[in-house]
Formats: C-alpha cells, structure tokens, sequence
C-alpha cells in the first residue's frame, strides 16, 4: 500500500511539473511571438512628430541644448534668435505640453554688457530635479568683439529649479570665454565644462562654489561635447583625438594611448573637433560616440583608465564620395538597443537637400534609412542621449526658411516601438 501511494503521488506530481512547463513553454512563446511582432512592425509617420516652441516669434535655432529631467519627466530646450535672446522651454512629456518658461536674460537678471547669443551646452539635471547649462556668445560676435568695451564679458554656468522656477547665475568660467558644453557628476554635485576658443577643461564644485581650470586640451576648432561615464568621470577629446578623462577619484587627467578610430585621409580639421554626439546603454555599461570624421564608436569604460574602443565603422558609407564627411551631431539609443541619428546640416547631406534618420543596429553593425526629409521640413538636428521613462526620443531640430541663413526650430519627438502622434 505505502508502494502504491508514493507510486500515484510521484505520478501526480510528474504530471502537476508537466503542466507548469508547458505552461511556461507557452508564456516564452507568446513573448517571444510579441517580441518579433514588435522587431517586424514598420515604423510609420505616426512614430514621429514635430512639437513647435510657443511665444518666440524670432525663434532660430537650437545646438545641442536639449535634456531630459527623469525626476520631473520633463524635457527642457534652450531656443535662440542667434543674436542676443534665449527662450528656455520645458515640455512634459504627461501632458504631451510646450511651455516657455522665460528668457533667460530676464530670468538671471543680465545686465547689458553681460549679453548672451545661445545655450550650446547640453541640458543635465542632478539628483534632485535641478537643472543645469551653460551659456555661449554666439561665435563671430563674441570673436571680433572680445576685447572692445562692448565685447563678451564671458559665458555662465547656470540652474534652473523646477520646482520655484527660478534660475540662478552660478557665475563665469573665464573671462571672455564661452562655455560650448557641461556635463555632470549627479553624485557628487560637480559640473564639468569646456571653454571657448581656448578649449579650457573646467571642474566646478556647485556646493563649494569652487571653480578649477585643467588647462587648455583642443586646439583651433574647439571639440564641443563632454560626456560622463556611470561612475561621474567625465570624457573630452584633445587635439588629436585622443580620449581624455577626468578621474574624480584622483582629480587628474588621464590621456589615452591611442587617437579614436580614423578613417584614412580624414582631414585633420575635423579630427580635431572630436567627438559630436553620444548616446548610454545603461544595460551594457557601453557609450556609442560619434565623431566629426563621420565613425561610430562602442566605448565601455572602466573605473580607473581608459576603457576599451571599438570601431564600428562609418555612420553611412554606401554611396558616399568621402567617408568621413556626414555630419551627425546627435544620437540617442532606443528601448530596442538601436542607435538613431539624422544625418545633415550646415549645408552637408548624404542626400541633396534631404535630412535622413537612420537605424544603427549594434549587434549586425547593420544601417538603414527610415524617413528622408527635404531641408524645408528638416535642415539640422542635435541632441545626444535624451530619452523619457516610456522610450520616447528626444532630438532638438530646425528646418530652412526663408531669408539667408534663416531657419525655424522644433522639437522632435520618436519612437520606434510605438506611435507618437
């Protein structure tokens, strides 16, 4: 009897282990089903939208001032007339909504002399919801005018808190210098900027209030991107190309060995210029960059020294002349683990008077065009790693209008995986 009822029981219990596998042989299926469905579906016009800055007649441009507040889930955008106005925007990405939030002339209460042509610097927030740019003159008029009486006094490190709105003047990095980009370090409240023309690499302890100047890393055309690691190192190139890294722990310099990947006879104004855009897997600890000579690279860092670089060739090569010449200055990398940049600007396209967004696949080392758009619709875009909770990305456009040298900003806003609009 004892034989017979452990005999029943293990039956039983085999069939209960038969029944949960393919149970969960059933699950796997269906997610994987709904996973190809969602790798198959066709990416639409509705996956993408263009979003208008309100309030701002004269609105011009915008150059890589654009970010995204995950404490606030907001992004912000910092909007120029390229002259001596700046629009800062906030939209939330709940309330699918655009607001203009002030210029910031008036919100830092800037004197006169102390006028400002643009934000170029990317937009970072902190741990606690602040936010954080910089400001710039706004090339030849900063240049020609440096050391007239009416000349630029400097560019400031500035933030804005969301939740007073108010934004504070943190003060100048140096005199008469331009502040091109910031980076941060949220753990320990530490702004790091780049300066120009001089291309001075600066440490600023927001706390303390304490400003430290590295030294002069670039030459003639200044790099203009900064970028940190998941640790709050941060990463500028010099020269020739080569990674430099700021280790917070040891507060020095490290230089890498070698200049990031080249193609050859890549003219060396644009190996100068470095890095243009950048975009985090936070899953694979690896930051994908793009650089001035038009290459994509894999970076994965580590905590002490520089990490490990990988080529992954060009951002287009099929059918162009010169391999280094497409300008790419964004990127941002999507839930799906795929890169996606447009390429064009400043009178350089792939395609005659076509802006194109293309798809980067990391683990084919596979590209494709998804939308081509003419110049009127969109001329430029900038942006770098700027993505909501939901998986929407982020990039700060503007298109041709008319008039010389004149154009209109916008938002845009994508998604592969889903529609947008």
């Amino acid at each position: 009897m004892i034989t017979k009822s452990k005999s029943n029981r293990s039956l039983f219990l085999c069939g209960i282990k038969q029944v949960e596998y393919s149970m969960l042989l059933f699950v796997c299926l269906v997610t994987a089903f709904t996973t190809l469905i969602a790798q198959n579906k066709k990416i639409s016009d509705k996956n993408i939208t263009f979003i208008d800055y309100p309030d701002f007649p004269e609105a011009h441009s915008t150059w890589g001032s654009i970010g995204y507040n995950d404490v606030f889930n907001t992004v912000y955008i910092g909007v120029t007339n390229h002259k001596d106005n700046i629009g800062l925007y906030e939209y939330d990405v709940s309330k699918n909504l655009m607001n203009l939030k002030g210029f910031v002339k008036d919100l830092a209460h800037l004197r006169p002399f102390q006028w400002q042509g643009k934000i170029h610097s990317k937009i970072v927030s902190g741990i606690d919801g602040s936010v954080y740019f910089s400001t710039d003159g706004g090339e030849a008029r900063e240049e020609y005018l440096m050391n007239h009486p009416h000349g630029y006094n400097g560019g400031y490190f500035m933030k804005w808190d969301p939740k007073t709105n108010a934004l504070t003047n943190l003060g100048y990095g140096l005199p008469y210098e331009s502040i091109k980009d910031v980076a941060i370090n949220p753990y320990e409240n530490i702004l790091y900027g780049v300066s120009y023309p001089q291309a001075h690499f600066l440490v600023f302890d927001i706390k303390n209030n304490i400003m430290k100047d590295m030294g002069r890393l670039a030459s003639s055309h200044v790099p203009r991107v900064l970028f940190t690691d998941q640790w709050g190192n941060c990463y500028y190139v010099d020269w020739r190309q080569r990674l430099v890294k700021y280790e917070k722990k040891t507060k020095e310099l490290v230089f890498a060995e070698h200049s990031l990947p080249a193609f050859e006879g890549t003219p060396g104004y644009k190996i100068i210029t470095g890095i243009t855009a950048f975009a985090k897997d936070q899953n694979k600890e690896v930051i994908y960059l793009i650089t001035y000579g038009a290459k994509v690279i894999s970076f994965k860092p580590q905590q002490e020294g520089i990490g490990e670089v990988q080529d992954l060739g060009g951002v287009f090569e099929k059918g162009v002349t010169n391999k280094w010449d497409p300008y790419v200055p964004n990127l941002n990398i999507g839930n799906n683990g795929k890169l996606y940049y447009f390429i064009g600007g400043h009178g350089n396209y792939i395609k005659k008077d076509s802006c194109v967004l293309v798809e980067l696949d990391p683990l084919s080392n596979t590209r494709k065009i998804i939308y081509e758009f003419p110049v009127e619709i969109v001329s430029e875009v900038t942006g770098s790693n700027i993505k909501d909770k939901e998986g929407n990305l982020y990039f700060a456009g503007r298109k041709k209008s008319e008039g010389l040298e004149a154009s209109r900003p916008f938002m845009i806003k994508f998604n592969p995986e889903k529609e947008v609009q």
